[in-house]
Protein backbone atom coordinates (compact mmCIF):
# COMPACT_ATOMS: atom_id res chain seq x y z
CA UNK A 1 0.00 0.00 0.00
CA UNK A 2 2.96 2.36 0.81
CA UNK A 3 5.00 2.02 -2.48
CA UNK A 4 1.26 2.40 -3.89
CA UNK A 5 0.59 5.66 -2.57
CA UNK A 6 4.30 6.72 -3.07
CA UNK A 7 4.53 6.06 -6.93
CA UNK A 8 1.03 8.11 -6.83
CA UNK A 9 2.78 11.17 -7.13
CA UNK A 10 5.83 9.67 -9.06
CA UNK A 11 2.92 8.67 -11.76
CA UNK A 12 0.82 11.86 -11.80
CA UNK A 13 4.20 14.47 -12.40
CA UNK A 14 5.09 11.77 -15.29
CA UNK A 15 1.62 12.62 -16.72
CA UNK A 16 1.27 15.98 -15.74
CA UNK A 17 4.98 17.68 -16.38
CA UNK A 18 7.28 15.10 -17.65
CA UNK A 19 4.97 13.82 -21.11
CA UNK A 20 3.54 17.37 -21.69
CA UNK A 21 7.66 19.33 -21.87
CA UNK A 22 8.71 16.47 -23.84
CA UNK A 23 5.76 16.23 -26.04
CA UNK A 24 6.66 20.02 -26.60
CA UNK A 25 10.55 20.47 -26.53
CA UNK A 26 12.29 19.44 -29.56
CA UNK A 27 16.04 18.51 -29.95
CA UNK A 28 17.29 21.65 -31.11
CA UNK A 29 15.38 22.94 -27.77
CA UNK A 30 16.99 20.48 -25.22
CA UNK A 31 20.33 21.52 -27.11
CA UNK A 32 19.56 25.03 -26.35
CA UNK A 33 18.53 24.96 -22.91
CA UNK A 34 21.46 22.44 -22.40
CA UNK A 35 23.90 24.93 -23.90
CA UNK A 36 22.62 28.18 -21.84
CA UNK A 37 22.96 25.98 -18.90
CA UNK A 38 26.04 24.56 -19.28
CA UNK A 39 27.49 28.06 -20.60
CA UNK A 40 26.33 29.53 -17.32
CA UNK A 41 27.70 27.43 -15.29
CA UNK A 42 30.93 27.33 -16.56
CA UNK A 43 31.47 31.14 -17.19
CA UNK A 44 30.14 31.72 -13.21
CA UNK A 45 33.29 28.92 -12.51
CA UNK A 46 35.76 30.30 -14.98
CA UNK A 47 34.66 33.84 -14.90
CA UNK A 48 34.39 34.55 -18.76
CA UNK A 49 32.11 37.00 -19.25
CA UNK A 50 31.47 35.40 -23.39
CA UNK A 51 30.32 32.00 -21.67
CA UNK A 52 27.79 34.50 -19.18
CA UNK A 53 26.70 36.57 -22.42
CA UNK A 54 26.21 33.28 -24.35
CA UNK A 55 24.21 31.86 -22.06
CA UNK A 56 22.19 34.65 -21.99
CA UNK A 57 21.02 35.01 -25.33
CA UNK A 58 20.72 31.13 -25.43
CA UNK A 59 18.31 31.48 -22.40
CA UNK A 60 16.23 34.92 -24.15
CA UNK A 61 16.19 31.95 -27.29
CA UNK A 62 14.47 30.02 -25.64
CA UNK A 63 12.16 32.13 -23.58
CA UNK A 64 10.88 33.94 -26.87
CA UNK A 65 10.27 30.08 -28.38
CA UNK A 66 7.58 29.74 -25.34
CA UNK A 67 5.50 32.74 -27.08
CA UNK A 68 4.92 30.72 -29.73
CA UNK A 69 3.25 27.98 -27.98
CA UNK A 70 1.44 29.57 -25.37
CA UNK A 71 -2.17 29.84 -25.40
CA UNK A 72 -5.36 28.13 -26.21
CA UNK A 73 -6.52 27.81 -29.64
CA UNK A 74 -9.68 27.88 -30.77
CA UNK A 75 -9.93 26.54 -33.98
CA UNK A 76 -12.62 24.85 -35.82
CA UNK A 77 -11.30 22.10 -38.50
CA UNK A 78 -13.55 20.62 -41.16
CA UNK A 79 -12.10 18.18 -43.80
CA UNK A 80 -14.90 17.33 -46.73
CA UNK A 81 -14.54 15.08 -49.63
CA UNK A 82 -16.37 15.56 -52.94
CA UNK A 83 -16.55 11.89 -52.92
CA UNK A 84 -15.52 9.08 -50.21
CA UNK A 85 -15.68 5.90 -53.06
CA UNK A 86 -13.91 6.34 -56.08
CA UNK A 87 -12.66 4.08 -58.32
CA UNK A 88 -8.88 3.69 -59.60
CA UNK A 89 -7.51 6.19 -61.45
CA UNK A 90 -10.62 9.03 -59.92
CA UNK A 91 -10.04 12.65 -59.29
CA UNK A 92 -10.84 12.33 -54.71
CA UNK A 93 -10.54 15.86 -54.07
CA UNK A 94 -10.94 16.99 -50.78
CA UNK A 95 -10.92 20.33 -48.64
CA UNK A 96 -9.22 21.84 -45.64
CA UNK A 97 -11.32 24.40 -43.50
CA UNK A 98 -10.11 26.30 -40.22
CA UNK A 99 -11.88 28.66 -38.68
CA UNK A 100 -11.46 30.71 -35.60
CA UNK A 101 -14.41 30.40 -33.02
CA UNK A 102 -12.32 32.51 -30.54
CA UNK A 103 -12.56 36.19 -29.35
CA UNK A 104 -8.93 37.09 -30.31
CA UNK A 105 -6.59 36.89 -33.35
CA UNK A 106 -4.72 33.61 -33.76
CA UNK A 107 -1.06 33.50 -34.76
CA UNK A 108 0.10 31.75 -38.04
CA UNK A 109 0.06 28.15 -37.83
CA UNK A 110 1.04 25.06 -39.69
CA UNK A 111 -1.51 22.16 -40.51
CA UNK A 112 -0.64 18.86 -41.46
CA UNK A 113 -3.27 16.30 -43.11
CA UNK A 114 -1.99 12.75 -43.33
CA UNK A 115 -2.71 10.69 -46.37
CA UNK A 116 -1.64 7.08 -46.20
CA UNK A 117 1.68 7.45 -45.77
CA UNK A 118 2.06 10.43 -46.91
CA UNK A 119 1.12 14.29 -45.69
CA UNK A 120 -0.17 17.34 -46.68
CA UNK A 121 0.67 20.56 -45.06
CA UNK A 122 -0.69 23.86 -45.29
CA UNK A 123 0.59 27.46 -43.73
CA UNK A 124 -2.82 29.03 -42.45
CA UNK A 125 -1.93 32.76 -41.93
CA UNK A 126 -3.34 34.54 -38.98
CA UNK A 127 -7.08 34.58 -38.82
CA UNK A 128 -8.94 36.84 -37.15
CA UNK A 129 -12.05 35.84 -35.18
CA UNK A 130 -14.77 33.93 -37.26
CA UNK A 131 -12.76 34.03 -40.19
CA UNK A 132 -12.53 30.79 -42.33
CA UNK A 133 -9.51 29.60 -44.10
CA UNK A 134 -9.98 26.80 -47.20
CA UNK A 135 -7.10 24.85 -49.15
CA UNK A 136 -8.25 22.11 -51.41
CA UNK A 137 -5.81 19.42 -51.97
CA UNK A 138 -6.17 16.06 -54.14
CA UNK A 139 -5.73 12.84 -53.23
CA UNK A 140 -3.62 10.05 -55.33
CA UNK A 141 -5.83 7.19 -56.18
CA UNK A 142 -3.50 5.74 -58.71
CA UNK A 143 -4.17 1.46 -56.64
CA UNK A 144 -6.53 -0.01 -55.08
CA UNK A 145 -6.77 0.69 -51.08
CA UNK A 146 -8.39 2.09 -48.46
CA UNK A 147 -6.54 5.52 -47.99
CA UNK A 148 -6.98 6.84 -44.35
CA UNK A 149 -6.85 10.69 -44.14
CA UNK A 150 -6.18 12.36 -40.55
CA UNK A 151 -6.09 13.00 -38.02
CA UNK A 152 -5.50 17.10 -38.87
CA UNK A 153 -3.19 18.39 -36.68
CA UNK A 154 -2.13 21.85 -35.95
CA UNK A 155 1.78 22.43 -35.73
CA UNK A 156 2.60 25.83 -33.83
CA UNK A 157 6.28 26.60 -33.36
CA UNK A 158 9.60 29.17 -33.61
CA UNK A 159 11.26 29.46 -36.43
CA UNK A 160 14.26 27.52 -35.21
CA UNK A 161 12.17 24.44 -34.21
CA UNK A 162 13.23 24.27 -30.56
CA UNK A 163 10.03 24.25 -29.16
CA UNK A 164 6.55 22.66 -31.60
CA UNK A 165 2.98 22.43 -29.67
CA UNK A 166 0.48 19.73 -32.08
CA UNK A 167 -3.01 19.47 -31.55
CA UNK A 168 -5.07 16.76 -33.31
CA UNK A 169 -8.69 18.26 -35.00
CA UNK A 170 -10.74 15.42 -36.71
CA UNK A 171 -10.71 12.02 -36.56
CA UNK A 172 -9.10 9.52 -39.15
CA UNK A 173 -11.49 9.72 -42.21
CA UNK A 174 -11.30 6.26 -44.84
CA UNK A 175 -11.42 7.72 -48.93
CA UNK A 176 -12.50 3.98 -50.79
CA UNK A 177 -10.25 3.36 -53.81
CA UNK A 178 -12.76 0.75 -55.58
CA UNK A 179 -10.84 -1.61 -58.22
CA UNK A 180 -11.78 -1.03 -62.06
CA UNK A 181 -14.58 -3.15 -63.17
CA UNK A 182 -16.30 -3.99 -66.31
CA UNK A 183 -19.80 -4.81 -67.31
CA UNK A 184 -20.52 -8.64 -68.40
CA UNK A 185 -24.04 -7.84 -69.95
CA UNK A 186 -22.59 -9.77 -73.30
CA UNK A 187 -21.68 -12.53 -71.51
CA UNK A 188 -24.70 -12.62 -69.23
CA UNK A 189 -26.76 -15.05 -71.53
CA UNK A 190 -24.84 -17.55 -71.10
CA UNK A 191 -22.57 -17.80 -68.08
CA UNK A 192 -24.54 -16.32 -65.54
CA UNK A 193 -27.91 -16.59 -66.88
CA UNK A 194 -29.70 -19.36 -65.02
CA UNK A 195 -33.19 -17.77 -64.41
CA UNK A 196 -35.33 -20.66 -63.92
CA UNK A 197 -32.26 -22.25 -61.31
CA UNK A 198 -30.80 -25.47 -62.58
CA UNK A 199 -32.13 -28.85 -61.96
CA UNK A 200 -30.67 -31.42 -59.49
CA UNK A 201 -30.17 -35.10 -58.90
CA UNK A 202 -32.15 -34.13 -55.67
CA UNK A 203 -35.72 -35.37 -55.58
CA UNK A 204 -39.40 -32.98 -54.38
CA UNK A 205 -42.55 -33.41 -53.88
CA UNK A 206 -43.03 -29.72 -54.78
CA UNK A 207 -41.06 -28.12 -57.69
CA UNK A 208 -40.71 -26.94 -60.89
CA UNK A 209 -38.70 -29.41 -62.70
CA UNK A 210 -41.33 -32.78 -63.36
CA UNK A 211 -39.52 -36.05 -62.86
CA UNK A 212 -41.95 -38.87 -62.74
CA UNK A 213 -45.03 -40.14 -61.31
CA UNK A 214 -45.06 -42.15 -57.84
CA UNK A 215 -47.94 -43.49 -55.25
CA UNK A 216 -49.39 -41.20 -52.81
CA UNK A 217 -48.13 -41.21 -49.58
CA UNK A 218 -49.14 -39.71 -46.14
CA UNK A 219 -48.57 -35.94 -46.01
CA UNK A 220 -48.38 -35.78 -49.83
CA UNK A 221 -49.46 -32.49 -51.44
CA UNK A 222 -53.06 -32.96 -52.84
CA UNK A 223 -52.28 -30.25 -55.68
CA UNK A 224 -49.84 -32.98 -57.33
CA UNK A 225 -52.07 -35.52 -57.58
CA UNK A 226 -52.11 -36.34 -61.15
CA UNK A 227 -56.29 -37.24 -61.69
CA UNK A 228 -55.91 -38.78 -65.12
CA UNK A 229 -53.12 -41.65 -64.29
CA UNK A 230 -54.95 -41.98 -61.04
CA UNK A 231 -58.26 -42.69 -62.96
CA UNK A 232 -56.59 -45.30 -65.40
CA UNK A 233 -54.49 -47.12 -62.55
CA UNK A 234 -57.29 -46.98 -59.83
CA UNK A 235 -54.67 -45.86 -57.43
CA UNK A 236 -53.67 -42.58 -56.49
CA UNK A 237 -50.57 -40.82 -57.85
CA UNK A 238 -48.82 -37.89 -57.48
CA UNK A 239 -46.17 -35.85 -59.60
CA UNK A 240 -42.14 -36.16 -58.41
CA UNK A 241 -40.55 -33.10 -59.36
CA UNK A 242 -36.59 -32.52 -59.56
CA UNK A 243 -35.57 -30.38 -56.97
CA UNK A 244 -34.25 -26.96 -58.85
CA UNK A 245 -31.62 -24.60 -57.29
CA UNK A 246 -31.52 -21.30 -57.03
CA UNK A 247 -28.38 -19.29 -59.41
CA UNK A 248 -26.07 -19.09 -56.44
CA UNK A 249 -22.42 -18.19 -57.79
CA UNK A 250 -19.50 -18.31 -55.36
CA UNK A 251 -15.92 -16.39 -56.16
CA UNK A 252 -12.90 -17.78 -54.54
CA UNK A 253 -9.81 -15.32 -54.89
CA UNK A 254 -6.48 -16.41 -54.19
CA UNK A 255 -4.44 -14.06 -52.23
CA UNK A 256 -1.09 -15.90 -52.00
CA UNK A 257 1.82 -14.38 -53.73
CA UNK A 258 2.93 -17.06 -54.70
CA UNK A 259 0.49 -17.61 -57.63
CA UNK A 260 0.73 -14.40 -59.28
CA UNK A 261 3.98 -12.72 -61.55
CA UNK A 262 3.54 -9.44 -60.39
CA UNK A 263 1.41 -6.81 -58.38
CA UNK A 264 -0.64 -5.72 -61.60
CA UNK A 265 -1.70 -9.50 -61.62
CA UNK A 266 -3.27 -9.40 -58.29
CA UNK A 267 -5.13 -6.45 -59.33
CA UNK A 268 -6.32 -7.70 -62.15
CA UNK A 269 -7.58 -10.70 -60.42
CA UNK A 270 -9.61 -8.21 -58.36
CA UNK A 271 -11.40 -6.19 -60.91
CA UNK A 272 -12.33 -9.37 -62.65
CA UNK A 273 -13.41 -11.27 -59.09
CA UNK A 274 -15.49 -7.35 -58.51
CA UNK A 275 -16.95 -7.80 -62.29
CA UNK A 276 -18.37 -11.04 -61.55
CA UNK A 277 -19.62 -10.20 -58.35
CA UNK A 278 -21.12 -6.93 -59.46
CA UNK A 279 -23.01 -8.38 -62.75
CA UNK A 280 -24.66 -11.52 -60.61
CA UNK A 281 -26.04 -8.86 -58.18
CA UNK A 282 -27.28 -6.77 -61.02
CA UNK A 283 -29.00 -9.62 -62.04
CA UNK A 284 -30.62 -10.32 -58.87
CA UNK A 285 -28.50 -13.71 -58.41
CA UNK A 286 -26.81 -14.82 -55.21
CA UNK A 287 -22.98 -14.42 -54.74
CA UNK A 288 -20.78 -15.29 -52.49
CA UNK A 289 -16.90 -13.96 -52.80
CA UNK A 290 -14.53 -15.79 -50.61
CA UNK A 291 -10.67 -15.21 -50.04
CA UNK A 292 -8.15 -17.06 -47.58
CA UNK A 293 -9.47 -16.37 -44.13
CA UNK A 294 -12.81 -14.68 -45.10
CA UNK A 295 -16.05 -14.10 -47.25
CA UNK A 296 -16.42 -10.64 -48.60
CA UNK A 297 -19.90 -8.56 -47.87
CA UNK A 298 -21.56 -9.16 -50.84
CA UNK A 299 -25.44 -8.02 -49.41
CA UNK A 300 -24.70 -4.35 -51.05
CA UNK A 301 -22.93 -3.25 -54.28
CA UNK A 302 -21.40 -0.51 -52.17
CA UNK A 303 -19.91 -2.81 -49.06
CA UNK A 304 -19.06 -5.58 -51.78
CA UNK A 305 -16.50 -2.77 -53.28
CA UNK A 306 -15.70 -1.59 -50.27
CA UNK A 307 -14.19 -5.00 -48.78
CA UNK A 308 -12.23 -5.31 -52.03
CA UNK A 309 -11.04 -2.09 -51.35
CA UNK A 310 -9.43 -3.58 -48.17
CA UNK A 311 -7.64 -6.66 -49.35
CA UNK A 312 -4.26 -6.60 -48.61
CA UNK A 313 -1.87 -8.36 -51.28
CA UNK A 314 1.51 -9.57 -50.19
CA UNK A 315 1.37 -11.00 -47.04
CA UNK A 316 1.99 -15.02 -46.93
CA UNK A 317 -2.03 -16.63 -46.87
CA UNK A 318 -3.97 -19.83 -46.58
CA UNK A 319 -3.74 -21.73 -49.57
CA UNK A 320 -6.54 -21.14 -52.38
CA UNK A 321 -8.01 -24.77 -51.47
CA UNK A 322 -8.63 -23.87 -48.15
CA UNK A 323 -10.53 -20.83 -49.43
CA UNK A 324 -12.85 -23.03 -51.73
CA UNK A 325 -13.57 -26.00 -49.23
CA UNK A 326 -14.85 -22.90 -46.98
CA UNK A 327 -16.56 -21.62 -49.63
CA UNK A 328 -18.18 -24.96 -50.40
CA UNK A 329 -18.81 -25.60 -46.77
CA UNK A 330 -20.70 -22.15 -46.74
CA UNK A 331 -23.30 -22.27 -49.79
CA UNK A 332 -24.20 -25.26 -50.02
CA UNK A 333 -26.78 -24.12 -52.48
CA UNK A 334 -24.16 -23.21 -54.94
CA UNK A 335 -24.82 -23.58 -58.45
CA UNK A 336 -21.86 -22.03 -60.68
CA UNK A 337 -18.14 -21.82 -58.46
CA UNK A 338 -15.31 -19.85 -60.30
CA UNK A 339 -11.41 -19.92 -59.02
CA UNK A 340 -9.45 -16.72 -59.54
CA UNK A 341 -5.67 -16.64 -59.36
CA UNK A 342 -2.92 -15.66 -61.27
CA UNK A 343 -1.41 -17.65 -64.21
CA UNK A 344 1.65 -18.94 -61.64
CA UNK A 345 -1.03 -21.30 -59.72
CA UNK A 346 0.18 -25.15 -60.38
CA UNK A 347 -2.62 -26.98 -62.26
CA UNK A 348 -2.74 -29.36 -59.51
CA UNK A 349 -3.68 -26.73 -56.79
CA UNK A 350 -6.02 -25.53 -59.21
CA UNK A 351 -7.40 -28.49 -59.80
CA UNK A 352 -7.86 -29.04 -56.04
CA UNK A 353 -9.71 -25.92 -55.69
CA UNK A 354 -12.09 -26.70 -57.85
CA UNK A 355 -13.32 -30.48 -56.73
CA UNK A 356 -14.05 -29.10 -53.38
CA UNK A 357 -17.46 -28.16 -54.91
CA UNK A 358 -19.88 -30.63 -55.30
CA UNK A 359 -20.17 -33.07 -58.48
CA UNK A 360 -23.90 -31.36 -59.06
CA UNK A 361 -21.84 -27.17 -59.14
CA UNK A 362 -20.35 -26.26 -62.60
CA UNK A 363 -17.00 -24.85 -61.49
CA UNK A 364 -14.05 -23.12 -63.85
CA UNK A 365 -11.48 -20.60 -63.41
CA UNK A 366 -9.83 -17.59 -64.51
CA UNK A 367 -5.75 -17.12 -64.21
CA UNK A 368 -4.76 -13.56 -65.05
CA UNK A 369 -1.82 -12.28 -66.37
CA UNK A 370 -1.61 -8.73 -67.54
CA UNK A 371 -0.10 -9.01 -71.07
CA UNK A 372 -1.03 -12.29 -71.65
CA UNK A 373 -3.44 -13.33 -74.82
CA UNK A 374 -7.46 -14.56 -73.85
CA UNK A 375 -6.70 -18.52 -73.91
CA UNK A 376 -9.17 -21.75 -73.06
CA UNK A 377 -7.91 -24.68 -71.45
CA UNK A 378 -9.14 -27.61 -69.36
CA UNK A 379 -8.11 -28.88 -66.29
CA UNK A 380 -10.37 -32.07 -65.04
CA UNK A 381 -13.09 -31.14 -67.19
CA UNK A 382 -13.16 -27.78 -66.02
CA UNK A 383 -12.60 -24.73 -68.28
CA UNK A 384 -9.46 -22.63 -67.42
CA UNK A 385 -10.13 -19.39 -69.30
CA UNK A 386 -6.46 -17.19 -69.35
CA UNK A 387 -6.85 -12.95 -69.29
CA UNK A 388 -4.31 -10.66 -69.74
CA UNK A 389 -6.71 -7.82 -69.40
CA UNK A 390 -10.08 -6.51 -67.70
CA UNK A 391 -11.38 -6.00 -71.10
CA UNK A 392 -10.69 -9.65 -72.33
CA UNK A 393 -13.31 -10.43 -69.49
CA UNK A 394 -16.61 -10.44 -70.89
CA UNK A 395 -14.93 -12.54 -73.58
CA UNK A 396 -13.43 -15.16 -71.60
CA UNK A 397 -17.08 -15.60 -69.02
CA UNK A 398 -18.77 -16.55 -72.50
CA UNK A 399 -15.52 -19.07 -72.59
CA UNK A 400 -16.20 -20.91 -69.03
CA UNK A 401 -20.18 -20.76 -70.58
CA UNK A 402 -18.69 -23.26 -72.90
Amino acid sequence: METALASTPVRLLNQWVVKPVRAVVQPAGWACLGAAVGSAILGAVLGWIELLVLAIMLGTLFLIAIIFIVGRSTYRVDIDFSRLRVTVGEIAEAGLTVTNLGGRSLLPCMFIVPVGKGAESFAVPRLAPNVPHYEGFRVPTRHRAVIPVGPVRSSRGDSLGLLKREANWTDVVELFVHPLTVSLDDSSAGFLKDLEGRPTDTLSSSDIAFHALREYVVGDDLRHVHWRTTARTGRLMVRQFEETRRSHLVIVLSMSPDDYGSDDDFELACSAAASLALQAIREGKDVSVQVPGHGLHTDTRQRLLDDFSRLEYGEPSDPVTLAAQAAAQQALDASVAVVIAGDRIEPARLHAALTRFAVDVYTGAVRCAVGQPTSRGIIGGSPVMTVGSLDALPQAARGLAG
